[in-house]
């Protein structure tokens, strides 16, 4: 979770989006997108921003405000895993059981940041080069694999709690949660387990695209989230207000997935090597 702290490529270096990024700001294939064409011809592609690894300023170190401050990111993914337990502290508020568990899991992250053992908290960055091949250390491949699973999870549920309110006039939310929760993320899990995530494979060569798709999906998912969570307690429970809320919500995702993808927000503009072979 390397800091922004370089240069940016001028936009007349913006290049065509050739990836194929999952989640929910991701995006058709490469050879899908190439495949489209109009009657006119093909359709072009949006401009992606990026950036040169060769251009960003390296850090040797972590500042301490810096390693401090992604402590409680990390509390707060570990402490909402459990999503059945995470529903009902929206829905019922503060009980025994969730304090507890928050205890276990601001020990466990305190123990792991002590050793440097959670990513942006190590002394040093791993991450050096974007672009470098090197071990993906088990940290780091637990913590994004987690953060994955919620991130999809809590999106997926969330919306389609919103469809069957609107189809059926019926809120089913915390039934969604309860049958549907661990199924959904246990498989985000193996597939990190497989390392078949951005962020998360063996290797960190892929970092400097992988990254996009981990901050364009945070990014949606995080102001979607809030912004339901508000317009749940202001407005009435009715068909046409659950609309409104499916909208809104569903609008957020797309919007802000469509702005990470060309690289309109922190940290998701590509970073490609430095020296170019253009044929």
């Amino acid at each position: 979770m390397g800091k922004d702290e370089a240069s940016f490529v001028p936009d007349a270096t913006r290049l065509p989006d050739r990836s194929s990024p999952p989640g929910l700001a991701g995006a058709a294939s490469a050879g899908a997108s190439e495949a489209r064409r109009s009657r006119w011809g093909p359709i072009p592609e949006p401009p992606v921003a990026i950036e040169l690894d060769s251009v960003r300023r390296l850090r040797t170190r972590n500042k301490g405000y810096y390693r401090v401050l992604h402590w409680p990111i990390w509390i707060f993914v570990f402490f909402i895993a459990p999503g059945p337990l995470t529903f009902d502290l929206f829905d019922r508020g503060f009980n025994p059981i969730i304090g507890l568990w928050l205890g276990l899991v601001v020990a466990g992250t305190g123990w792991a940041a002590i050793r440097g053992r959670l990513p942006g908290v190590e002394p040093r960055p791993y991450i050096i080069r974007f672009t470098e091949d090197r071990p993906n250390p088990l940290y780091r491949r637990i913590c994004y694999t987690l953060a994955w699973s919620e991130m999809i999870t809590f999106g997926v549920l969330n919306l389609a709690g919103l469809v069957v309110a609107v189809a059926n006039g019926t809120w089913m939310l915390e039934e969604i949660y309860r049958y549907c929760y661990f199924p959904l993320a246990g498989s985000i899990w193996a597939l990190g387990l497989f390392g078949r995530l951005p962020r998360v494979k063996p290797s960190t060569r892929g970092e400097g695209h992988e990254r996009r798709y981990f901050y364009g999906t945070a990014w949606a998912v995080c102001i979607a989230q809030p912004v339901l969570w508000i317009l749940w307690g202001a407005l009435p429970r009715s068909r046409p207000m659950d609309g409104v809320k499916l909208v809104v919500f569903f609008g957020i995702l797309v919007i802000v997935g469509l702005l990470a993808r060309r690289g309109s927000l922190p940290r998701t503009r590509c970073i490609v090597p430095g020296d170019w072979a253009i044929g």
